[in-house]
């Protein structure tokens, strides 16, 4: 955990809004927006074209299951964090080459999408599954969903390349302001696949709103060619020769030179990563593990249900695209920039505990709604607070994580980390539809408060577990000084 927060200068409110002016912060903002735009493309606007062609709320579902992709994307952070991409490595570098790979491939899968014939498909009837479709239909459907499984595949490998960039490019005190613009430039390109796509499916056809998300993709292609290699970025290859893979690897004389060289990279790619991050925290980790698990388990679990919740109180989708799409993104928007500025004031672990206080009252203007019934500006107040929070929170979440990464292993560490909260969040989340018709709306905000409890009372303990660290005459190991603040 940042051990060196405490020790930062604390910098002024005109000094901490100046971040905000580093170039390598600004840059986040564009390479934010090119990882945000092809979320939604993979699903609800996707969704929505399929649903348009008459495929089948069945067949619809099934492709909800390339969201596990982002999940799981930890399975191949080792090859982005240690494994060079052909020729493109030796011209711009590990992390640039690797950004780029995932955006050409988001680019081919949306170009991709746009040729297959949809059209084909509406004589499929609405009762009809996927197995009970004629081969030609089948065979358009099977083709989408491969192309979107090609898309979300090389989205988390963009996603894994950018975390590592974001954490390798800039100095502890910029951390903030770097996880603040990505989330901002994220949010955006969430706007653009969403309204943006719908507007341009509405007033011309669904394969020019994709062919026009390919293009803006080339928004993080062109800043991918403009910002620098992070310069503490390790040679590509350069696994083999550290000291413990090397030993791992004369302990296996016997195994031919291929396989001691196979044997010594999965080794130091794939077991070291993990080892290294217990080496540095040894016990505590588990701590650490678990805090990340159910940091943002509170706004997930209540998410899941947001949108069912406020068509049940008998809002219209226009009174939910206007608060809830539309002003509400705006307002996560400022409360994303404020997080990035207060990290820079005031330090990771403050916000961090704000955040997760915020988070978990929030979820309780929720259950007065409930029982307020459909009043539109409780409505506004209610997701203006939410957005606000989430944030806050999620500005300083995103700190922080990246303040537990050794540099060594940026991408696979922090691959790992992203995917247990959101694992074990989504895994929670999905009993959230059995709660609300067991026991109500009422008594499922409370629920998803209380599910917040554990973090609030977690980061004092961090907090407390840091001073101590401190104060004890153990030196700070090297890979400590290293994490963002």
């Amino acid at each position: 955990m940042p051990a060196d927060e405490p020790v930062v200068k604390r910098r002024s409110w005109a000094e901490a809004f100046e971040v905000y002016l580093h170039p390598r912060v600004l840059g986040m903002l564009f390479l934010g927006f090119s990882a945000g735009l092809p979320f939604l493309l993979l699903f609800s606007t996707l969704s929505l074209w399929l649903r348009d062609a008459e495929v089948t709320r069945t067949a619809v579902g099934f492709f909800a299951w390339v969201g596990i992709t982002f999940s799981i994307k930890v399975l191949w952070a080792p090859v982005i964090d240690h494994l060079p991409v052909p020729w493109l490595t030796a011209a711009m570098g590990k992390r640039r080459s690797w950004i780029l790979l995932g955006q050409i491939g988001i680019i081919i899968g949306l170009l991709a999408v746009t040729v297959i014939n949809l059209q084909a498909v509406p004589a499929i009837s609405p009762t009809t599954g996927l197995t009970e479709m004629t081969s030609p239909d089948r065979i358009w459907v099977i083709a989408v969903a491969l192309a979107a499984l090609w898309i979300a595949f090389f989205s988390a490998t963009q996603d894994v390349a950018l975390d590592a960039y974001r954490i390798e490019a800039a100095p502890n005190e910029l951390q903030g302001g770097m996880a603040a613009t990505y989330q901002l430039g994220y949010r955006i390109g969430l706007l653009a696949a969403g309204a943006g796509a719908l507007y341009l499916a509405q007033f011309w056809s669904w394969q020019v709103a994709y062919t026009v998300m390919a293009a803006l993709m080339l928004i993080g292609v062109a800043t991918v060619f403009v910002i620098r290699e992070p310069e503490s970025s390790r040679p590509a290859g350069s696994i083999l020769q550290e000291e413990h893979v090397a030993a791992f690897m004369a302990a296996r004389a016997h195994l031919s030179e291929r396989q001691r060289r196979l044997a010594g990279w999965f080794y130091g790619a794939v077991a070291c990563p993990f080892a290294d991050f217990f080496r540095r925290n040894g016990k505590f980790a588990l701590v650490l593990l678990g805090f990340i698990s159910v940091y943002r388990l509170s706004d997930i679990t209540m998410g899941v249900m947001a949108n069912v919740f406020y068509d049940d109180l008998g809002f219209t989708k226009l009174d939910i695209a206007n608060v809830s799409k539309t002003f509400g993104v705006i307002v996560s928007i400022v409360g994303v920039l404020i997080g990035g500025v207060l990290v820079a004031r005031y330090g990771i672990m403050r916000v961090l505990l704000l955040g997760a206080v915020l988070v978990a009252t929030t979820n309780l203007l929720f259950a007065y709604l409930a029982i307020l019934g459909a009043d539109i500006w409780f409505l506004a107040v209610t997701i203006s607070a939410d957005n606000l929070s989430a944030g806050i929170a999620g500005t300083a979440f995103i700190a922080y994580l990246s303040s537990l990464t050794s540099r060594n292993y940026t991408a696979t560490q922090y691959a790992l980390f992203s995917s247990l909260f959101t694992l074990f969040g989504k895994f929670v989340a999905g009993f959230s539809g059995v709660i609300v018709d067991s026991e109500g709306y009422v008594f499922f905000f409370v629920y998803a408060s209380v599910l917040g409890i554990p973090a609030i009372l977690l980061v004092p303990y961090l907090m407390y577990h840091q001073r101590q660290q401190e104060g004890s005459a153990t030196p700070v190991p090297e890979a400590v000084h290293e994490r963002p603040s």
